[in-house]
This record gives structure tokens, C-alpha cells and sequence, in this order.
């Protein structure tokens, strides 16, 4: 069952369709610097917070807006599809339109394909563009590799959908198409990964809308983790009321696939075979960032400064966001705002050699066990001998006993309110 493009779009709400923006073009012109520029790449949670509150804090400072996609579509939320809460993808989808017009943003809509630390200059297909400093949020990229018999195919048999699109769309009809008794495997990766609570919202997710419309069902999650790495207790007890839909297993990294058996392979050892599966590979920084020497030792994640972002590696190039490594901050949309925000009144005080500030950054991740209930954890961080630590005895989690669970599903669809609303205007 694959998806294309134009399947897509058509399954996009009509409300959310590709507006014409204030912008450069479709491709990039080789664009003259003629005063201070601060480009950013990436325009999701991290680069669109970054661009505006550069602006905000500076009308001087040129801020120039690289991405490949006119909309942008939430990661957040866009597991509700799975369960059947939401119907599309349109309440998750925003433009630059507002974003580039209220803040004199310029909005070059291509693909990057290169950045030159020395010439300090960003190549897309369209062209060149120098700047003084460069912002990169560009997200994660899988490492596929290390999961055998993985290829091109796997992705429309198994599709990941942790990049929310027309892999959320598939994996929703797979669903609706599989018999009732069928098995769904889901597969969660080694930590850090983008979203931690994600795959075990998404084992709630689907047994909601299995035990709705196929209760014969199963969810088999394989958890790559010693142990459920977010909310452990919380989502245990959560998934009780699918009675025993959700079997969970712990320390069950997957190292192969099989796309015509339909299944995969723990530690080589034990074959799962299901009737809708979903690997989630294991993470790393992009390969953009790899290309551009700003990978670390790890070869997975980029070394930042702790306090500004910048780049340990390359001078004036900051990194915010899930390619980061950002110490004890999580890899989610509401951490990459908040590293957004910092990094921007730093580079703006840099640019007018004005007083650095230190990070206080926060993160909070809601989950969904139901269509009206929900957890969340929340975190406060700081710098301490040059990393980003958690600040000991603030932040929070849910109530064991769920008796917020109500009210913190109204707290997180406000939270979704309000971050896009800021993202996209």
C-alpha cells in the first residue's frame, strides 16, 4: 500500500493548501549581502522560533528563512490520526504566509544541499547565500543501515511515520485495511531518539482504535530500551485499560527486516511477524550536518556551545533542535522552542557585542492514553560545567492516579494552540 504525493495533498484539508508568501522564490537567487544577515535552515519548531525572535530583537539584522516545504506539519498530535481523534493532518499544518510578513522575514522555499563554514555561505538548488551567522534546525535522519534487509521498500511496508506526512497518512490506512485478530508490532529505538514518549503513546494510540473497531487485535511493542524510557509507571498503568492488547517488550533491539515475510528480526535471534508493522530506525544529526563537518566524535549529534548553540566544530554556525546535542534536554518540539529562543537573544548580543546570556531552558511532553486523557512530564534545565543538566527538584510528572488526566489532555491541545499559533505568525 504506498502513498503518493498527489494522494497526499488531496488529503490535506482544503483550509490548509499553499498560500503565495512574501518571498524570494521557489529556488534560491544568489543573493547579494549588502548589511547583517543571520540565515536560518529549517523552518519546524526550532528554525521558525529562531527567525522570528531574531527579528523581534533586531529590525537590522537581515534574517533569511530556508525550507524546503510551504507548510509545515506538527510531529505533535499527529499520532491522533492512528486512534481515529482527528480525520486529517489539517489541524497540524501551518504556512509562513503571517510568519514572513509580520516580521520581514525572508522566505526562500529550497533545498539546502550544502554549507561552507569557511566561505560562510549555504547552497541550495537554486543558488548561494553568504551569512553572518547560521541557524540549522533541520531535524534527524534514520540510520537505516544498521537494520538489515532495510530499504527503500521497507518504508512503504513498514513506515516509520516519525516524520509526520504521507507516512502518518499510510500507516493509518494500513491500519484500517488489516482484518480484526490481526497483529500490529511497533518498534521503538536506543535512546536518544526524537520524541521519547512517542512509541508508547502510539501504542495507546492504536489499541484505542483497535479496541473500538477490531478488538480481535493486538499491539506488540518492541523496545530497543532496557525499560520504557519516558513516563514508564504512568504509561504501564495507562495501557490497563486495553486490558491485554498491548504487549510490551523490553530490551528487543530489531536488527533486521523482512519485507516480503512481513516481519523482523530481535538481535537476530527471534522473528515477529505482523499484519501492520512500524520500525522506527535509530537517529542521528542529518546528513547536511555531516557533509558540513559539524557531526561530532559520535558520528551521530552535533557539540554545541551550552549556552548559545554555536557550533563547537565551525565558528558562527549554531545548532538547535533534534540534530544537537543538547545534554539533558530532551529531543522534542517544545525543547527545540525553547533552545530557539536563547540562541536567538544570544546571536542578536553577539551581533552587537552585548552581555551573553545563560541558558534557562524548560521542555514539557503531554502524551495521550485516550481521547480525554492525557500525561505529561516537564522539565527545567541549566548550564553547569558546560552542559545542559536537568535543575534538580523542578519540573514535574502526572499524578499516579490519573485524576488530572482530563484536564491535562484540555492543558496539552491548548499547549498545540498556542505553539503553532507562535510558530506561524
Amino acid at each position: 500500500m504506498t502513498l503518493d504525493r498527489r494522494s497526499f495533498l488531496k488529503l490535506l484539508a482544503a483550509g490548509a493548501g499553499a498560500a503565495g508568501l512574501p518571498m524570494i522564490g521557489r529556488t534560491a537567487e544568489i543573493m547579494p549581502k549588502k548589511g547583517r544577515r543571520v540565515v536560518v535552515v529549517g523552518g519546524g519548531y526550532g528554525g521558525s522560533i529562531a527567525a522570528k525572535y531574531i527579528r523581534m530583537r533586531d529590525k537590522t539584522i537581515e534574517v533569511v528563512l530556508i525550507e524546503k516545504n510551504r507548510q509545515f506539519i506538527s510531529c505533535p498530535f499527529s499520532q491522533h490520526l492512528f486512534a481515529g481523534y482527528i480525520k486529517d493532518l489539517s489541524s497540524l499544518t501551518i504556512g509562513y504566509d503571517k510568519l514572513a510578513a509580520n516580521h520581514g522575514i525572508k522566505m526562500v522555499f529550497d533545498e539546502v544541499t550544502a554549507i561552507d563554514p569557511a566561505a560562510k555561505t549555504v547552497t541550495t538548488k537554486g543558488g548561494s547565500i553568504a551569512y553572518d551567522k547560521l541557524v540549522v534546525s533541520p531535524g534527524v535522519d534514520f540510520r537505516t543501515e544498521e537494520i538489515e534487509g532495510y530499504d527503500a521498500k521497507t518504508e512503504e511496508l513498514m513506515p516509520h511515520a516519525w516524520k509526520a506526512g504521507p507516512q502518518t497518512i499510510l500507516l493509518r490506512k494500513q491500519l484500517e485495511a488489516m482484518k480484526d485478530g490481526g497483529t500490529v508490532v511497533l518498534t521503538a529505538p536506543l535512546v536518544p531518539f526524537r520524541c521519547p514518549p512517542g512509541p508508547y503513546e502510539r501504542a495507546a494510540m492504536i489499541a484505542d482504535y483497535l479496541k473500538q473497531s477490531k478488538p480481535k487485535s493486538k499491539v506488540i511493542l518492541l523496545d530497543a530500551n532496557p525499560d520504557i524510557v519516558s513516563k514508564p509507571t504512568l504509561f504501564r498503568k495507562g495501557w490497563e485499560m486495553y486490558g491485554s492488547m498491548i504487549e510490551y517488550r523490553n530490551s528487543s533491539k530489531v536488527t533486521a527486516v523482512d519485507n516480503k515475510a512481513m516481519s523482523v528480526t530481535i538481535e537476530g535471534v527471534d522473528e515477529v511477524k505482523g499484519d501492520v508493522i512500524a520500525v522506527i530506525p535509530a537517529q542521528r544529526a542529518t546528513a547536511l550536518m555531516g557533509n558540513a563537518g559539524l557531526i561530532g566524535p559520535d558520528k551521530k549529534w552535533c557539540p554545541i556551545d551550552a549556552n548559545t548553540f554555536e557550533s563547537t566544530l565551525h565558528k558562527d554556525i549554531h545548532v538547535i533542535g533534534d540534530s544537537s546535542d543538547a545534554g539533558a534536554m530532551p529531543k522534542s518540539g517544545y525543547a527545540a522552542n525553547s533552545e530557539a529562543k536563547v540562541c536567538a537573544q544570544n546571536i542578536v548580543a553577539a551581533m552587537n557585542g552585548l552581555e551573553l546570556t545563560e541558558l534557562s531552558g524548560i521542555n514539557t511532553c503531554y502524551s495521550f492514553l485516550s481521547h480525554t486523557e492525557a500525561i505529561s512530564i516537564a522539565g527545567v534545565y541549566t548550564v553547569k560545567d558546560g552542559k545542559i543538566v536537568g535543575v534538580p527538584n523542578s519540573g514535574g510528572i502526572s499524578k499516579l492516579d490519573y485524576s488530572d488526566a482530563k484536564l491535562e489532555a484540555k492543558y496539552a491541545g491548548s499547549w498545540l494552540k498556542n505553539i503553532l499559533t507562535e510558530m506561524s505568525t
